[in-house]
């Protein structure tokens, strides 16, 4: 049994008075750093699937000092790729971030038993309402400005997804959804451009928030990716002369919840031919034959690929170089995992402040990280979108998918 999985009874066993609030330290710390680890390899220890991503490599001793003392913690290292825990670097936008909301919610009395771990462990129990409302007021001047950053030049893509979190809200523990926005401009950067906190599910709530995009300048808009959500459409339209692409992958498990899980497999192949043809005509041939030879076993699979024709192949129109990422919402899919590996550590956020806090500095320093790499997409192929040649049938409709 490692001291990470150890009972408070067998600490005390172990450890004298002197020693004791060290060792509990060290053991939360090293079992943040152990569901950390599982979390970036998909997997828990010995643990076979198909999630698996890389494996375990060993252990670098590291110390770590606080006011209790050094604690002395093993950092668990990786085959392929690297970890390194956030509270043993120095602390960045989105530590503090982390740090702020932790206390926040310590201060005013609604954190959950994990917070109350965390405070202990991190030596943070002596705060006082002052200093973290310094700390609140530093972060957010720095988020806020990367939020409202006004846009230049043109943004023919945007990626909209949304990642559910709860918070307190009049006393009671309620879902909310945190929208990130990701464009990409015509010199094949991409960036992330809005986050947005609200009931995902409101035409109002979709237009307000890309009016606001609009305002800041985001011109030039031709395609918007994201999920089926109710009103986004509608909302498109209204503020957008832009077609919507609804993320292939969550309409192909929405399909074949229609079909015998022994015939998924054979299923989603047939429909897939489409995606494979070379343009936008022989794509909607293919996915209106192959709606036809599914109809006699399956009609409500077929009405659905008739229903939804338009808005899963709206990505055919575009340029064959950026077909790829178009097509769904996988761009965001790290992006969101990132946000959930920081919105786990709080469980339940104490106001929505806090989640603009915390998830705003994430993407802060993500947006950060991607300016240093290298053009998201192709240049040239820019040029080659034609509004004259999307089919009227890509046309966005009012009525929700």
């Amino acid at each position: 049994m490692t001291e990470s999985n150890m009972t408070l009874i067998d600490l005390l066993q172990k450890h004298d008075d002197g020693d004791f609030l060290r060792a509990v330290s060290e053991a939360v710390l090293q079992t943040l750093m152990e569901h950390d680890v599982e979390g970036l390899i998909g997997a828990g220890r010995y643990e076979r699937g198909d999630g698996r991503q890389t494996y375990r490599n060993g252990y670098r001793d590291r110390e770590l000092k606080t006011r209790m003392g050094a604690l002395n913690l093993r950092v668990p290292k990786l085959r392929q790729g690297s970890y390194f825990p956030g509270f043993l670097e120095p602390r960045r936008t989105s530590e503090k971030a982390l740090v702020a909301v932790i206390q926040e919610a310590w201060i005013g009395g609604v954190s959950t038993r994990k917070v109350d771990d965390l405070v202990q462990a991190m030596g943070l129990s002596g705060i006082s309402k002052s200093t973290v409302s310094k700390l609140c007021k530093d972060i957010d001047e720095r988020v806020h400005e990367f939020l409202d950053r006004p846009l230049t030049g043109e943004w023919p893509y945007l990626w909209l997804d949304a990642t559910y979190l709860k918070v307190r809200e009049g006393g009671r523990i309620v879902s909310v959804a945190a929208i990130i926005a990701v464009a990409v401009n015509t010199d094949g950067r991409r960036e992330i451009i809005g986050l947005c906190v609200g009931p995902s599910e409101a035409e109002t709530f979709w237009t307000e928030f890309l009016r606001s995009l609009k305002a800041r300048g985001l011109n030039g808009l031709k395609l918007v990716i994201s999920d089926a959500h109710t009103g986004l459409k509608a909302a498109i339209r209204r503020v957008f002369d832009a077609t919507w692409q609804r993320c292939r992958v969550h309409w192909m498990r929405n399909a074949l919840a229609h079909v015998p899980k022994g015939q998924h497999t054979v299923v989603s192949a047939a429909i897939r031919q489409a995606f494979n043809q070379p343009d936008q005509k022989g794509a909607v041939d293919v996915w209106r034959h192959v709606a036809d030879q599914l109809r006699p076993r399956w009609p409500k699979l077929a009405t659905l690929m008739d229903e939804s024709e338009a808005d899963v192949l709206a990505y055919m129109a575009f340029p064959a170089q950026h077909r790829t990422k178009l097509h769904s919402t996988n761009p965001l899919e790290r992006l969101n995992k990132e946000v959930k590996r920081r919105a786990d550590v709080v469980g339940i956020f104490p106001n929505e402040d806090s989640i603009l806090r915390l998830i705003g500095a994430v993407l802060f320093e993500q947006n950060d990280d991607w300016q240093s790499q290298h053009r998201y997409m192709m240049v040239e192929a820019f040029s080659q979108i034609d509004t004259a040649q999307i089919d009227p049938l890509l046309s966005i409709t009012t009525q929700a998918a």
